[in-house]
């Protein structure tokens, strides 16, 4: 499932900055991917919303600043979603 989580962000990352899936690692961030600005972050945020079936807060959102950082509040909210 985790593996799955981490893929599928990944995914849609590379989707929403229009960048070959290679190009999106865990470690990425707006300073390595130019065209990840405020706009695009609200983009990436309601594809997850709508993928995974989650709502992110205002703080959550905040904290997204890498694709493993993404992941991983995305699996926690997945795992608090499901108990």
């Amino acid at each position: 499932m985790s593996l799955h989580v981490s893929e599928r962000v990944q995914e849609i990352a590379a989707d929403i900055f229009n960048l070959p899936k290679e190009k999106i690692t865990p470690t990425c961030s707006p300073k390595e991917i130019k065209v990840w600005d405020s706009l695009q972050h609200v983009n990436l945020v309601l594809a997850l919303e709508q993928e995974f079936g989650l709502e992110f807060e205002p703080d959550e959102i905040q904290q997204m600043k890498s694709i493993e950082k993404i992941a991983g509040l995305v699996k926690q909210k997945l795992e608090r979603h499901e108990t």
